[in-house]
């Protein structure tokens, strides 16, 4: 049984259809990803299995569970973390306190603490200015505050959308050495990425979306060596 099942997703803002019956499957241990152009669909799509959006019809299930019409704060109980667009850390916060932010869902304080050890052994930068104000670290020291946070809620389930947006070639190498490190861990990871060459290179499997719909999926290697995706999305 899949992990995370999306069946038939059909989102709308106001009058515009933005997804229309999206389907797809992530499997326990699995890194897919979804690439497509800017409007395809990628974030509305993330939006809604993380409780972000509700959907006009469709459904979501994690873990045999419908999670389709739970609010967002419900879905991070059940241990799916999700990594937004843009970052969006707490920019008056302390790194320290941004990370605490991703545990307010947990209760046992020696738990926490361990799970904060976790997070500087993969992000030893973080510790070095834990007690640095958020909105003053670089946009690499962000991205990996915010994805530390995710981790602070031990998720089963990360979900990321563009983590590499706006990163320098070097620094995005680095995001995605740390999700590779995060997958080794037993994370499973649901990923949406602009850097459609990168996406592929790490997924399992992958999802192409084109206005609203998925038109092609295999596995990365698959996609990566099709000259219709070449042509599309990886300048070949």
């Amino acid at each position: 049984m899949a992990l995370l099942e999306v069946k038939d997703l059909a989102v709308y803002y106001g009058v515009i259809k933005a997804l229309d019956g999206v389907s797809f499957t992530v499997d326990e241990g699995e890194i897919v990803a979804l690439i497509g152009a800017n409007g395809a669909g990628k974030t509305t799509t993330l939006h809604t299995v993380t409780g972000l959006l509700p959907p006009k019809s469709g459904t979501v299930t994690y873990h045999g569970q419908d999670i389709t019409n739970l609010p967002a704060h419900k879905i991070v109980t059940l241990g799916i973390a999700h990594v937004p667009e843009g970052r969006r850390i707490f920019q008056q916060l302390s790194v320290l306190e941004n990370l605490k932010m991703g545990a307010y869902t947990r209760k046992d304080k020696k738990e926490i603490a361990e799970s904060l050890e976790q997070v500087y052994a993969h992000f030893p930068r973080l510790k070095e200015r834990k007690n640095q104000v958020a909105g003053t670290l670089s946009g690499g020291e962000q991205q990996m505050l915010a994805m530390g946070r995710a981790m602070m809620s031990r998720p089963k389930l990360i979900v990321m959308d563009e983590p590499s947006m706006g990163l320098s070639p070097l620094l995005v190498k680095e995001v995605f050495k740390i999700i590779l490190d995060l997958h080794k861990t037993g994370a499973t990871i649901l990923l949406v990425e602009q850097n459609a060459q990168m996406a592929l290179s790490i997924a399992d499997r992958a999802y192409v979306l084109e206005t609203g719909r998925i038109v092609s999926e295999g596995s990365g290697q698959e996609l990566l060596q099709s000259d219709e995706i070449k042509k599309a999305y990886l300048g070949g």
